[in-house]
């Protein structure tokens, strides 16, 4: 079982839906017109040791980012920087924004 993102005109994350990936050859992204999620993949892994899709499970509100590839949940608040790597929000203990 596959989950796929819908995503808006802004990258934001609208919906999320249970779909289909028997067939490898076949290209289920763009059968569904979304981006394939992991509902197992967290921080850049994933829990089982299987493929980790887009660095995080996406979810409603997330933004895909196409230059790293990857869902980003929402920033919590303004002490909170990205991590470059895992694509989680980290707080931020130097001040920085």
């Amino acid at each position: 079982m596959a989950h796929y993102a819908y995503i808006d005109s802004n990258n934001v994350v609208t919906n999320v839906i249970v779909g289909k990936d028997e067939e490898p050859n076949f290209n289920w992204e763009q059968y569904y017109g979304a981006l394939r999620t992991s509902y197992n993949t967290l921080a850049g892994a994933h829990a089982l040791g299987g493929v980790a899709f887009r660095k995080n499970y996406a979810g409603i509100g997330y933004t895909y980012d196409p230059a790293r590839d990857a869902f980003i949940p929402p920033k919590p608040s303004d002490e909170y920087v990205l991590n470059e790597q895992t694509c989680q929000w980290e707080l931020n203990e130097q001040g920085e924004k």
